[in-house]
């Protein structure tokens, strides 16, 4: 049997626990800087992801999230973050990490291998669904059962693996292939791999909100300025877009009760939040072409 890319030893491993902390820090950074431009011959996949991401949501579908280890780190820390940034349901996102997202300080090991809690975990799972695996192995028993058990129940699959021709690579309808070099510590896929799946995973969740209309000139136009940072951000999302004053945009946040892309319409002519929601709903929820056909 081949040796597995993310097993296979770096060329610069030999002889590294004796060479100067300075030089070896520098091969560190180098191969995460290697690492990272593993997701720009994935483009095509994530894209395609992105574009079935945004329709779950549409739909009214979920997302769920599969992995473990590292990779289970990664997949959770997107997840979690799509609330805040872009104003994402809870209710339609589902983080399923194998033993579990640590609530102390020891990460769960064997627990990968263990895959009979995913039918009860994934029993609401159904056609809208989208299931994101991510597997630097490709071959993590419990991210492969999920993906085994997303195309059984019509869930569109997207799979995201270091290593070329893996099980869920095979398995899924997007296959992500994220082709990182050999780690500086032979098998230690917190490293290059890691930074490889953060990065495509940030591509799909940040592409599918292009899709959706939650991003404006790389602003943040769907977060809900429900605390006094992201308020102070959204009155700076539409003075930029309006280039009406602090106060004006204050106002008009107030009026569409926190609801930026609202706020942003009443700031530049529409009279009340129901005007406001009512060019939304013609749009697909997209700010562009509601302005426009505000401001001919």
């Amino acid at each position: 049997m081949p040796t597995a890319a993310t097993e296979q030893l770096h060329p610069e491993a030999r002889g590294l626990d004796a060479r100067p902390l300075g030089e070896v820090a520098e091969i560190l950074a180098q191969a995460q800087a290697d690492a990272s431009h593993a997701p720009l011959t994935g483009c095509a996949a994530i894209c395609d992801g992105a574009r079935a991401m945004a329709e779950t949501i549409r739909q009214g579908g979920t997302l769920h999230y599969a992995a473990a280890g590292s990779s289970g780190l990664m997949a959770a820390a997107d997840a979690l973050e799509l609330g805040g940034t872009f104003s994402i349901p809870a209710s339609q996102l589902r983080v399923h990490m194998a033993g579990g997202i640590p609530t102390g300080m020891e990460m769960p090991g064997g627990t990968e291998d263990e895959t009979a809690d995913l039918e009860r975990a994934l029993a609401d799972l159904g056609p809208k669904d989208v299931l994101i695996g991510v597997s630097a192995s490709g071959s993590t028993p419990y991210t492969v059962a999920g993906a085994t058990l997303a195309k059984a129940r019509g869930a569109t699959v997207i799979g995201i693996a270091n290593n070329p021709g893996s099980p869920l690579l095979t398995l899924a309808d997007h296959a992500v292939l994220l082709a990182t070099p050999a780690e500086v510590i032979s098998g230690s896929t917190r490293m290059g791999a890691a930074t490889a799946q953060k990065i495509a995973l940030n591509m799909l969740s940040t592409l599918m909100a292009i899709e959706l209309g939650h991003v404006h000139d790389g602003m943040m136009v769907n977060l809900r300025a429900d605390n006094i940072k992201l308020r102070a951000r959204a009155i700076g999302i539409v003075t930029r877009i309006t280039e009406v004053s602090d106060e004006t945009a204050a106002q008009a946040i107030e009026a569409a009760d926190g609801n930026v892309k609202c706020a942003i319409l009443i700031a530049s002519g529409a009279k009340d939040l129901a005007e406001a929601t009512a060019r939304l709903a013609t749009t697909g929820g997209k700010l562009r072409p509601a302005l426009l056909a505000l401001r001919p």
